[in-house]
């Protein structure tokens, strides 16, 4: 039971980020093909794809999906927060602290994957 619970509070989460990013209308313009920021997009995306595996394996618990869930959620607002500085780029900088981060939050999957 209390996994579900965590399940539905991770779920609830992560639909609430999307929701909020689809309609914010003050947000910079989004630049398609821009290298840094699709790099940073491609990464989130890719651990959020990694956790709903490790979900589905039974690899990760609902308490670390949420926990993961909600650091990438920090990545990603922000990435916005930096974009919002720059009219809509990513400074090689702020790439490298959200590549740092991005870092940390893809060893915690991996050794929560993996039974460390």
């Amino acid at each position: 039971m209390k996994n579900v619970r965590y399940s539905l509070i991770a779920f609830g989460l992560v639909a609430a980020l999307a929701s909020a990013a689809a309609s914010a209308q003050d947000e910079p313009i989004y630049i398609p093909g821009h290298g840094r920021i699709n790099q940073v997009d491609q990464r989130l995306a890719n651990q959020q794809n990694r956790i709903q595996a490790g979900i589905a394996d039974g690899q990760i618990n609902a308490r670390q999906a949420f926990r993961d869930e909600r650091q990438d959620a920090n990545i990603a607002a922000r990435e916005t927060r930096d974009m919002a500085e720059h009219g809509g780029h990513l400074t090689a900088a702020e790439q490298q602290h959200l590549n740092q981060s991005l870092n940390h939050d893809s060893n915690r999957i991996h050794y929560q994957r993996n039974g460390y």
